[in-house]
């Protein structure tokens, strides 16, 4: 009876044990993702996110994959901080909001930079009738290369099509944003 007992209680530990070592493996698993996909400057992102109406988990994917959270990083074609903008277009969107912009500095402020990053953003979308794929295409290729590949019909006006971005950077760009993006919400959003 002892035996059977033991036997039984030996079991129930081994399962025990497997669960807790399952458990730890995913929690260790999520500690990690979550300092590869961090949520720096989260108090802007839910800010700026909420004012314009922008998920908060694809600003994350898009300022990872723009500057991986490097507000001083400047591109080869002189995009400037974490959502990685222009001073041009910066500044056009800067007037529009009443906001004080000084060419060569403001963007390094992460503020100023993921307000103005998400209100352009946010315009894209609405350029493209809330298509994601399209607003994606163009903040990394600009809206004049998305209207002309659209009229050459070499993508469709809907994005279903994006592996047919003839830009390798920008096909490449809006898969890594959509891949992370998914991240973002299975690691914040459980």
């Amino acid at each position: 009876m002892h035996k059977k007992r033991n036997k039984i209680l030996l079991i129930f530990l081994i399962v025990v044990c497997i669960f807790i070592l399952l458990f730890g493996v995913f929690k260790v698993q999520n500690i990690i993702l979550k300092k590869i996909y961090p949520t720096t400057y989260s108090e802007y992102v839910y800010k700026y996110s909420e004012e314009y109406k922008i998920d908060q988990n694809l600003v994350f994917a898009i300022i990872k994959a723009e500057s991986n959270f490097n507000p001083n990083v400047v591109s080869k074609s002189k995009a400037i901080g974490l959502m990685q903008l222009m001073d041009t277009t910066a500044e056009e969107i800067a007037n529009d909001l009443h906001i004080n912009f000084i060419k060569g500095t403001s963007l390094y402020n992460p503020e100023i930079n993921i307000r103005l990053g998400i209100k352009y953003f946010s315009n894209l979308l609405k350029d493209y009738n809330g298509n994601q794929l399209l607003a994606l295409t163009a903040y990394n290729a600009g809206p004049g290369n998305v209207k002309k590949w659209i009229e050459q019909e070499i993508i469709k006006s809907d994005g279903s099509d994006i592996e047919n971005i003839p830009f390798k950077e920008t096909n490449n760009y809006v898969r890594k944003i959509l891949r992370d993006y998914k991240i973002y919400i299975k690691l914040y959003d459980n």
